[in-house]
This record gives C-alpha cells, structure tokens and sequence, in this order.
C-alpha cells in the first residue's frame, strides 16, 4: 500500500520556521518528482515547491521562494519542507505529493498525503 505521511506541522509565530516532513512508503519513489502544495480555509490548492528525482532541481512559488527549501533524502524515502520566516498567509493544510518524473505545478499529481496543519500568528 502507498502511502505518503506529512508531520512537522503546528502552531508558529509570525517570523518563525517549521521543518515538514513527508515519509513515503509501499513503492520506490526515487524516480517520482515529490512536490508540496497547501490549502488554506475558503482557498484552491495551491502548489509550493518541488524537487526532481534526479539532479536535485527545485521549484518555487514566488510567494514562498527565498524563505521555503525543499530537499529530499532517497536512501531514507523522506521529503522535506523547511519554512522560514513564516507570515499568517501560510497558514494552511500543507500535503506531499508525487509523480513520475516530471515536476508540474498542476494538481496533475498521482499520490498524495493526507496533509498537516501550519497555523501562523500574528
């Protein structure tokens, strides 16, 4: 069974840094494209980030580009998402997701997680 399992959330600060995590299990995803995307009450999903299954190329959104990363670690089937200098208009559900291959800031993903809460105070 696949299964793509987001932690990390939670309740920060205006100006402070959460670190998320996405631990994939039931297939080998060292050739999938992982991404992360967000939704926030009353919002589209919309995409954050992405890594490449090979050479390690990422992809921003401009509204979290310079204070997001996103890395991954094949050999231990974990997705990052470190987020710094967090602003209220992050709060959102944050979920992973993975496709063959190929980045895309579509929702034209195949697997997903079930998401994790970041809430930002002012």
């Amino acid at each position: 069974q696949v299964q793509l399992v987001e932690s990390g959330g939670g309740l920060v600060q205006a100006g402070g840094s959460l670190k998320l995590s996405c631990v994939t299990s039931g297939r080998d995803f060292s050739k999938h494209a992982m991404g992360w995307f967000r939704q926030a009450p009353g919002k589209e999903r919309e995409f954050v980030a992405a890594i490449s299954w090979v050479g390690g190329n990422t992809y921003y959104a401009a509204s979290v580009k310079g204070r997001f990363t996103v890395s991954r670690d094949n050999a231990k089937n974990i997705l990052f998402l470190q987020m710094s200098n967090l602003k209220p208009e992050d709060t959102a559900v944050y979920y992973c997701a993975a496709r063959p291959y190929v980045v895309t800031m579509l929702e034209d993903w195949d697997y997903w997680g079930q998401g994790t809460q970041v809430t930002v105070s002012t």
